[in-house]
């Protein structure tokens, strides 16, 4: 069973020992958004949601809890919980990802000269979205934490140690190495909590979790008196990653959600990036620990959603694919979708959105499909600077997420990047990753049956020309400059 803890919704997923998925339970819990800026969750909803799929999907699909060979888990990352030691009670709520009430305090770290640090150690830049910044402001805000903290008595998560904890009664507080690494207090190098980092933020070491291998064993949950081991554990996209078997160095994932998060498997080595990216733990199984890099792209498919929802152009995001094709051959629309600044390899929080090269014939299908390439522009600028970082030069793209079942969209990545696209039957990666994980934790799967068990749904090749390459990529290049420091900088 895959326990997938999502931003918005917490499932299990129950799949046989080929890998095939057989069963599926979802539900949606609440979003809090106490002030501007400020994104938070229920822990207590978290688990209370999550223990429901469980059981339902165990119950649902009449299965013998003898025959669960394990649970793995993955999880929305960076997320933060602290709780109470003596009553596993959290202290506060838990603060999301996309919070960004530490902006302020990471804008003094970086004054302060700390960057350089971060990046070498952590592999992160300094910034809200990843949770030791939030465990200070839970310390810092909260009536009596700071001395409890100091006294040993309350303990830091992200959402996978919270469910471990919960999922073992109190007995096991852990985490793996992929969510230890996106918490800004965890050393890649020396794979262990970095003590400098702890003492910077004013974290006891005695809050934050034991970190292990991915596919460790982290307890047991008891299910009417069977005891069912949890062995695998690892953050959504190293989950994805794992998901679409990116187990050599040089092959990447790239998935299409919201935003979009590529990531490049890049082996034993761990490669600093010059070009805006995140050095991160890709996985770690038994003592061998695998590294990637990691861009993100703050808007993939909410760009689709505005001309959905915003503009009112389209009644489906599905209906982009025939628009884009009525216009397939022209190449002089470009949307620049920095509706929130830009992330890698840019990062310009001052940009803001622009499209370019409307004229009188310009019509809602030369908008569609702008949109949509503008999510493989955007892998490409990822893409150029994981090669740059890396040395390496990618050979495919395996590629999940929802936007994967529009052809156009697939086959425009493949002729603009110039190497082939694969999308997998199974296109959801996360969840198939943190099964595959605990299933190589209990000896179901090894890595050569790893390899095997991916199933083609299909393969996009490039078809255009170098020099429609260079063209069209140059004009969204020229695009990008014309967008950025759009607002004057305060």
């Amino acid at each position: 069973i895959a326990i997938d803890q999502g931003t918005t919704s917490s499932r299990a997923v129950l799949f046989d020992a080929e890998a095939q998925m057989i069963a599926i339970e979802q539900q949606e819990f609440s979003q809090y958004f106490p002030k501007s800026g400020w994104v938070e969750h229920d822990p207590e909803e978290i688990w209370s949601s999550q223990e429901k799929v469980l059981v339902d999907l165990i119950e649902n699909n009449k299965i013998d809890s003898k025959e669960i060979a394990a649970i793995g888990i993955t999880n929305q990352r960076e997320t933060t919980i602290v709780w109470d030691r003596s009553n596993g009670k959290p202290i506060h709520k838990a603060i999301v990802w996309q919070d960004k009430r530490t902006s302020k305090f990471c804008d003094e770290l970086k004054e302060q000269g700390h960057e350089d640090y971060v990046r070498k150690n952590t592999g992160l830049v300094i910034d809200s979205y990843f949770s030791g910044t939030k465990v200070k402001w839970i310390l810092d805000n909260v009536d009596g934490a700071r001395q409890k903290a100091d006294k040993g008595e309350l303990l830091f998560g992200t959402v996978d140690s919270w469910l471990v904890y919960k999922l073992t009664e109190g007995s096991k507080h852990c985490t793996d190495h992929t969510n230890a690494s996106r918490t800004m207090l965890f050393n890649i190098k020396e794979m262990k909590w970095d003590d400098k980092m702890l003492d910077l933020l004013d974290i006891p070491k005695s809050m934050v979790p034991e970190a292990m291998a991915s596919n460790a064993h982290f307890g047991d949950w008891n299910y009417k008196g069977q005891t069912i081991p949890i062995h695998g554990i690892a953050g959504d996209q190293q989950a994805a990653l794992f998901g679409q078997t990116c187990i050599e160095p040089g092959m990447a994932k790239n998935t299409y959600g919201t935003g979009c998060f590529m990531l490049m498997n890049t082996g034993d080595e761990l490669h600093e990036s010059k070009n805006g990216l995140l050095s991160t733990i890709a996985y770690s199984l038994d003592e061998e620990t695998k590294y990637a890099l990691e861009g993100s792209i703050f808007i993939a498919g909410a760009v689709v959603q505005w001309l959905r929802d915003g503009l009112e152009i389209i009644d489906h995001a599905e209906d982009t694919e025939d628009m884009a094709e009525e216009v397939s051959e022209v190449d002089d629309l470009i949307m620049v979708p920095a509706f929130v600044g830009m992330g890698a390899p840019y990062w310009d929080q001052y940009a803001r959105g622009a499209i370019f090269g409307i004229n009188r014939d310009t019509n809602r299908a030369h908008f569609a499909k702008a949109a949509l390439e503008s999510m493989a522009y955007q892998t490409k600028d990822i893409l150029d600077a994981m090669q740059k970082d890396s040395g390496i030069t990618l050979e495919e793209l395996k590629v999940d997420g929802g936007a994967v079942s529009n052809n156009y969209l697939m086959q425009f990545q493949s002729d603009l990047l110039n190497v082939p696209v694969i999308r997998p039957k199974y296109k959801e990666s996360t969840a198939l990753g943190a099964a595959l994980m605990a299933g190589y934790g209990v000896g179901i799967f090894d890595k050569e049956r790893l390899k095997s068990l991916q199933e083609v749904d299909k393969e996009y090749t490039p078809k255009w020309s170098q020099e429609r390459r260079k063209k069209a990529y140059a004009l969204w290049q020229k695009a990008i400059k014309r967008t950025l420091n759009w607002l004057d900088e305060e």
